[in-house]
């Protein structure tokens, strides 16, 4: 018997949850989804679990989020079904585990993107080491910043949020906590020890014993350029006050900018200035309405999805093809209401 892929345990005062697709980097399947959805049922209201405790097997990942392989195909087919039964129920989970109301703990040593953000931004503590690689990548693959992440990434310091949605930029461990995206920096040759710790008293007030100040974020020499391009009210703004500012980092985020679904950008923009005046489940439930204008109703998913992960580094051919020729009236379009 093979394991399963989400495995789910009771461990002294804590549950326990291992994501173990190691080949897939822990990317999150229909089934794993349904399993989460399980434990959060499970143990919300059990007295004996005082905390949950989220981690990812194989060292090299916490999660690299949903599997868009599986979503693509669906889409091809034109199977609406699935592709519907995966956002609605991953959704409900992120809902599910802000308001789960006791201490969620994600050990991040690893790579963790889309969905497995979803799994950890809404409820904490995140832990995080120096092997955390944290990062919202979907523009690249003509998705847009899910899992509740419309809500929490305008919620950022500065602009950062807008930064990390429209580039896919990636944040290390410690930065990470300086973005705002993780509550503690631990070394991972303390993580054992820590979730030991955890294990054994229920208590996330061991975080403090294990916890060391990070180091100086990367992006800190950037900071007020981010907060100023990034504040544009559109991308080809946004683009604009990169290239005016000239630097070789500033030409490095444009070039990324320039290889991204231009639709994608501007869905996302749009998404996240929309979010920063809604609560979670409203932000959840306009991304369920965007995962079907995008997924179904747009040839960039399919296409990023090929370029990126069926294709590996293939060339996207985007449509409309530059940022130029979208049409703002289509991008209302795709949402659940003007404005």
């Amino acid at each position: 018997m093979s394991e399963p892929n989400l495995i789910m345990a009771r461990e002294g005062a804590a549950g326990t949850l291992l994501m173990n697709r190691v080949k897939a980097l822990n990317a999150l399947t229909l089934e794993m989804i349904r399993d989460f959805q399980h434990a959060l049922d499970s143990w919300k209201a059990d007295p004996a679990v005082k905390l949950v405790l989220l981690e990812g097997a194989g060292g090299r990942a916490f999660c690299a989020g949903g599997d868009v392989r599986a979503v693509r195909e669906a889409a091809l087919a034109g199977d609406r079904a699935p592709v519907a039964a995966f956002f609605t129920e991953e959704y409900a989970v992120n809902e599910g585990i802000a308001n789960f109301g006791k201490p969620w703990v994600s050990l991040i040593d690893g790579v963790c993107m889309g969905g497995g953000i979803g799994l950890a931004v809404h409820h904490g503590p995140q832990v995080v080491t120096e092997n955390a690689l944290l990062a919202m990548p979907e523009t690249a693959i003509a998705l847009f910043p899910d899992v509740g992440t419309s809500h929490v990434l305008p919620r950022l310091p500065g602009a950062i949020g807008h930064w990390l949605a429209l580039t896919g930029a990636r944040l290390r461990g410690a930065d990470a906590v300086h973005a705002g995206l993780a509550t503690h920096y631990v070394p991972a040759a303390k993580l054992a020890a820590l979730r030991a710790a955890l294990v054994e008293s229920g208590d996330v007030a061991v975080l403090a014993q294990f916890a060391e100040s990070p180091p100086a974020a990367s992006f800190a020499v950037h900071r007020a350029l981010i907060d100023h391009a990034f504040s544009q009210p559109s991308v080809l703004a946004i683009i604009a006050a990169l290239e005016a500012d000239g630097s070789d980092w500033a030409m490095q985020q444009v070039a990324t900018l320039r290889k991204m679904s231009p639709t994608s950008l501007c869905v996302s923009l749009e998404l996240l200035r929309r979010g920063a005046g809604m609560n979670l489940r409203q932000c959840l439930d306009e991304e369920l309405v965007l995962t079907g204008s995008v997924v179904h109703g747009h040839p960039d998913f399919c296409e990023g999805v090929r370029s990126v992960l069926v294709d590996k580094g293939s060339t996207a051919h985007w449509q409309p093809a530059t940022l130029e020729q979208v049409d703002p009236a289509a991008i209302t379009a795709m949402f659940s209401r003007a404005g």
